[in-house]
This record gives C-alpha cells, structure tokens and sequence, in this order.
C-alpha cells in the first residue's frame, strides 16, 4: 500500500515521534518503535519505516548531517528540518523507484551537492527544496517532477537550461530568492500552470510564460511596468497578484488588464493614481494602498444596460484619496455583485 498524501504534517509527526507502550492480554509491554523497526529490517536506526505505510520513510526532525541509506522499495522518504548540508551522486540510486523528496529546512549548499543526485529517479514527481542555502537549481532535475519547490533560498540566477524537457511540471514555486531577472527560462514547461516568484528582485515580469500558465504570483518585487499585450499573451492567466512592487499609471498600457480570462488582479501597494481598465468578467480586484484620486466607472463598465455589468465581487479601494462620497450613484448598477466597496 503506498502513501497518497501525507495531509497534516504536524499530526503525523506527532504519531510517529511520540513513544508509545502497548500492553497484551498478559500484561506484556510492546514499545510500537520496536514493533515497527522489526518489521522492517532495512530501515535505518535513524528514522521510522511504520507498517502502515511501508513505502514511506520518516527521517524529518533527527539533526541529520546526512541523508541515510534509502531501502529499495522506498517511494517516500521525508528528510525535512535536519541538519543535511550536501548529498552526494549515488545516494538514491538504490532508491530509483522514489516518487516524492522532502529536504525543506536543512541546510543544503549548492557547492556539496553532487552533479547528478536526482537524474536516476525517473518517477520522481514531488521535490521539496525549499529553506535551504541553495545558490543555483540542482542540475539534472528529472523530467518527470510536477512539483518543484526552491523557495526561500539564496537563488540569484536561473540558468537557460535549468528546467529543460520538464514538460511535466506544473507547479514551480521560487518565492524567497535574489533573482533580479528570470529571463525566458520558463517558455518550455508546457503543463505549468502555477508559477511563484514572490519576494525576489525581479525589475519586470518574466519573459515568454508557458501558455497554459494560470497563477502568477509577483508580490514584493521591484516591478515597474506590465507589457503590452501582457495578457493576450498568455490568454490561460486567471490569477495575477503584483502587489508590493513599484508599479505607476505609465507603466501600464491601455486596457492590458482588461481581458476576459482574468479572475482575480492585485495591484494593491503600487503607486497607481487611476483605476485601470479591467474587463467585466473579473471577480476580485484589489486596488489598496495606491494613490488614486477618482473613482472612474469607465474602468469597470462601458454603456450600462441590463447586460451590460460588471462581474466583480470583491473591490478593495483603501488607503487612496478617495472616500466614500466620490463614489458616483450609477455603481449600484455597474457593480451590483460587489457586496461592500472598501474606501
């Protein structure tokens, strides 16, 4: 029996590094960390192979310096929180069969780990490297992972052939680094679909984005501009946050938001002086912590009528120079889904 998804991590950690004593008919004591070493005799001293879930094992949280020897019918092996600064080529290569690696919160350089540490596990799908001291992308990432996490590293540079022939990847999350420009690195992951770059140095938004992309997350970046065509571009974009960056009325383009496929926009703490034009299919927009001084119904209606009306629920208008009393009459008919306009 495999191991789907391990849900509460804290919950589960609890019940395998909590000891636990068990008493039989005759008063016997059985330690269950006992039980479950003799079950399986492959399993290091250092972690817990459960018999509950024989193909997972747990080494997370045992001030490991090392990753220890995985048995070969391993497809789950839990490293996170240690102490594990390097890996070596050939540490998993009696594991090939692993699905998922979990390595957050260590303290793994760049420099100690070994060319081609993952290029032998073909099924790997999850490969969770986030909170670790990673100047660069591992290299020779096999082409099977889904599911990319580097967040929170000291990443200053992607290199052009960083994710090449990852058709498969469809979450990649870089939140936490330096990167200063991205360039066009991600134009070949075909299944991308949620992209994070959060709190990194970036000066503009990421050339040629895959485009099946639909979660696009900037926040806290130096960002200044959006490009034409931005959106039209990349027509399967639904969620674009790009707060936090230093974004003005200049450097954005006539209407570049105002395209039907965009569910929610965040521009909250920029420096806008005017509302944008957004199309009549957005749901949540997010215009906070700006400094606009009208309340424009242009941007959000054309000619009302009886069809013709905006989508929005969500509309967030605080901390501008705007209140209440520049709100024309005619929003009740423009925005008469939005329950409650913060001013």
């Amino acid at each position: 029996m495999d191991i789907v998804v391990a849900g509460d991590e804290t919950l589960l950690c609890r019940f395998l590094h909590e000891p636990a004593t068990f008493k039989d008919g005759a008063g016997w004591g059985w330690d269950i960390y006992s039980i479950r070493h003799a079950e399986d005799a492959d399993c290091p001293l250092e972690c817990d192979c459960p018999s509950s879930f024989p193909t997972a094992m747990y080494c997370n949280g045992r001030n490991l310096q090392h990753v220890p020897y995985v048995p070969s019918h391993v497809k789950y092996v839990y490293l996170q929180r240690n102490q594990i600064a390097g890996i070596q080529d050939g540490v998993f290569d009696n594991a090939t069969d692993l699905v998922w690696v979990v390595l957050f919160h260590n303290r793994l350089d760049s420099g100690k780990i070994g060319s081609n540490v993952f290029g032998k596990l073909r099924n790997l799908v999850r490969l969770l490297l986030d909170h670790n001291r990673l100047t660069r992308v591992p290299p020779n990432l096999p082409r099977s992972i889904t599911d990319l996490r580097l967040g929170h590293n000291e990443i200053s540079k992607v290199l052009p052939d960083s994710f090449e022939g990852m058709a498969d990847l469809g979450t990649l999350q870089l939140r936490g680094n330096i990167i200063e420009d991205a360039g066009g690195v991600f134009k070949g992951l075909k299944s991308l679909t949620v992209l994070d770059m959060r709190e990194n140095r970036l000066r503009k938004i990421p050339d040629n984005l895959p485009e099946r992309l639909q979660q696009l997350y900037l926040e806290f970046n130096d960002i200044e501009s959006v490009p034409a065509g931005f959106l039209t571009t990349n027509p399967k974009l639904q969620f674009v946050r790009l707060a936090h960056n230093q974004l003005t009325d200049e450097g954005l383009p006539s209407n570049v938001f105002n395209v039907s496929t965009l569910v929610e926009l965040d521009l909250s703490f920029n420096k806008l002086e005017k509302i944008p034009v957004v199309s009549r299919n957005l749901e949540n927009l997010y215009l906070h912590a700006n400094k606009i001084k009208e309340f424009s119904l242009s941007s959000f209606c054309g000619p009302m009528d009886m069809t013709n009306f905006s989508r929005l629920r969500m509309l967030r208008l605080e901390s501008n120079q705007i209140s209440a009393g520049d709100i024309p009459a005619e929003a009740a008919y423009c925005l008469r889904r939005v329950a409650f306009i913060d001013v």
